[in-house]
């Protein structure tokens, strides 16, 4: 155990989650300090649109993901939990109804890693929006699910879990709900959950092996901390990307794009880092004031869940409305459309697979 440790600490990944990270921490509040943005004014409650809105929450069975299916559902919501433990939705489910009993929720289990988990929760999603009688369409998708993976783990595609669960998976979900997200009566939102980890990243070169994240599994130890760091720096590439082509496909901006970064925020995703390294972290974290609980932390999300409908493809942090920029490297237009590309192949092979799945399993019953 010791030995494991001391391999652990003495490792590069380590070192620069450590320091690297803290680094762009600090450069992340410097640039909210510089901004001086001004917060914007709180918009009015969805009910007075005249329905109750559907908001789909990923990763909502802890922490933030939990924090914000609270906070939305007694914002007037219909909030859709989406997880993937049947036992920890089940738990979140009734800890709002106990603390809010006029809250409207449903919860769906699935895997986010996997693309055919995906699939059939898009086909439960229409089902159940049909069987309720409710409008065919959604208002608001936060794409929170995330890991911090410290070992290599393949899907069932043979993707890198951790790339397929923080990036590829909000992706594909995001191409497949997109319809419903642009079916909405009123104007309608996805929100992206980041990180300011990205900023570590100051080069990198996109195509399948990197966003499959295949490549990262041949690496003789696993680099944990650059997987986590690409998966944030791709969901910023293609939260701008995808506002660049909603704005080029409808000029009123029926569905507008947002990035979030909640900061350092105190849940679960360190539980595969040695227990005491990440306790003495968050130690350290908050006598620096820079550690958060999830009911403060966000305050980041609801902010960009809540905007007004015109906001799109800015990057919040910090809370109270403030906004900053992100690195240099995320503005890049070339790479956002290469990614773009890279994930609509893998998108598409994916799909054509899990078609497949589902023939020869029609054939076999």
């Amino acid at each position: 155990m010791m030995m494991e440790l001391l391999e652990f600490v003495m490792s590069v990944e380590f070192w620069r989650m450590s320091v690297l990270w803290t680094f762009c921490l600090l450069i992340s509040y410097w640039k909210l300090i510089a901004s001086n943005s001004c917060p914007s004014k709180p918009p009015p409650s969805p009910s007075a649109f005249g329905h109750r809105p559907v908001c789909i929450i990923t990763g909502a069975t802890s922490g933030l993901g939990a924090a914000a299916a609270h906070a939305l559902s007694a914002h007037g919501f219909f909030v859709v939990l989406v997880g993937r433990s049947s036992h920890l939705l089940a738990k979140t489910m009734m800890d709002i109804k106990t603390q809010n009993k006029n809250a409207h929720l449903k919860a769906f289990q699935v895997d986010l890693a996997s693309f055919g988990s995906i699939l059939q929760f898009k086909a439960s999603l229409q089902k159940w929006l049909s069987d309720s009688e409710m409008h065919s369409s959604i208002q608001l998708l936060i794409n929170n699910a995330g890991i911090l993976a410290t070992s290599s783990r393949l899907t069932c595609q043979g993707y890198d879990q951790m790339m397929a669960t923080n990036y590829f998976g909000a992706f594909s979900l995001t191409k497949l709900l997109l319809p419903l997200l642009r079916n909405s009566p009123i104007p309608s939102r996805i929100v992206n959950v980041t990180s300011f980890t990205h900023r570590s990243v100051l080069n990198v070169q996109v195509n399948k092996d990197i966003v499959s994240g295949k490549c990262f599994g041949r690496s003789k130890r696993y680099p944990y901390a650059h997987v986590y760091e690409y998966s944030k720096l791709f969901l910023l590439l293609f939260s701008y990307e995808l506002h660049r082509q909603l704005g080029l496909m409808d000029i009123s901006r029926q569905v507008s794009v947002i990035a979030v970064d909640p900061g350092v925020v105190e849940t679960n995703i360190m539980r595969e880092v040695p227990s005491c390294l990440s306790s003495l972290a968050f130690i350290v974290l908050k006598l620096l004031g820079l550690l958060q609980s999830p009911e403060i932390g966000v305050s980041s999300i609801l902010d960009a869940a809540l905007a007004p409908p015109e906001t799109s493809g800015v990057y919040y942090f910090g809370g109270k409305g403030g906004t900053v920029n992100s690195s240099v490297l995320s503005y890049n237009a070339k790479l956002a459309k290469e990614l773009w590309n890279a994930s609509s192949d893998l998108f598409l092979e994916s799909e054509l697979a899990s078609k497949e799945t589902i023939s020869v399993s029609n054939v076999k019953s």
